[in-house]
């Protein structure tokens, strides 16, 4: 009998393990479509779908959010969130645009709370706007300068890395229109995958270990939707929401079937 009442003590203890715990809130920001052709910069599809891996995780709270302008409710958002998701119409213009907005990322960042962007999250055409941004996610698509391609190639993660984010992550081929050349921040970013383009290795997603303590995660892909079907995608953009929420991520990487 205390075998069995030891026994059914852990089972309940297990099963409640997270019952009382508060959840941390990630936001996924998306808009509605931008005159894009249908099956790329799907924004609102993209985040159900990175909703539905995340979960998975009984510690988030993720809940999907229209950013549409001119979101008079998301710094009182950001004011309650723990994390945000980034996955909107030229980003970094978008959060410069409004005094409010800005410095409510900026308080969020100061409460080391976790960034991530994706694509056209990540642009802007005024280079006005790209040092802010920076300061914020660790990378930007932005200024007159700034590249990028439509093209199959090989990706792949830097040989012998051990960030948690690559966790799982190897090398695969895709169809993508990648955003290369980023402006990175001179110090704590640290490259998680690479992509080939025009022969030579450019950085396509990373990991900033941002100065105020907290963290942030970039991938320029994801144009296409259609790249959601692979695992590695899934993987990757899954694990590194969950890194700059400072989640365990398994060594051998999530499952992403």
């Amino acid at each position: 009998m205390r075998i069995l009442f030891g026994i059914l003590t852990c089972l309940i203890a297990t099963s409640t393990s997270h019952a009382g715990e508060p959840k941390n809130r990630v936001l996924l920001l998306w808009q509605k479509p931008d005159g894009h052709p249908k099956g790329t910069h799907e924004y609102e599809l993209s985040q159900r779908i990175l909703k539905r891996e995340l979960d998975k995780f009984p510690t988030l709270d993720v809940v999907l959010v229209n950013a549409d302008d001119p979101w008079k409710d998301g710094p009182g958002l950001l004011a309650k969130a723990d994390g945000v998701v980034l996955f909107v119409s030229e980003g970094a213009k978008w959060v410069n645009a409004d005094a409010k907005r800005l410095e409510a990322f900026r308080a969020l960042s100061k409460r080391k709370a976790g960034l991530s962007v994706l694509h056209w999250g990540m642009g802007t055409k005024d280079a006005s706007n790209i040092a802010p941004f920076v300061a914020l996610f660790g990378g930007c698509h932005g200024g007159p300068d700034r590249k990028y391609k439509f093209l199959e190639t090989e990706a792949f993660t830097i040989a012998g890395t051990k960030h948690p984010i690559a966790s799982g992550l190897g090398r695969f081929n895709v169809r993508e229109e990648f955003y290369y050349t980023l402006k990175l921040a001179k110090s704590g970013v640290e490259p998680i995958l690479r992509a080939t383009i025009d022969k030579e290795d450019h950085t396509v997603a990373w990991a900033f270990a941002r100065p105020d303590g907290g963290r942030s995660f970039g991938f320029s892909g994801l144009h296409y939707h259609e790249n959601w079907q692979m695992s590695e995608y899934r993987r990757l953009i899954t694990q590194g929401v969950l890194w700059t929420m400072n989640e365990k991520i398994p060594m051998d990487g999530i499952a992403a079937k």
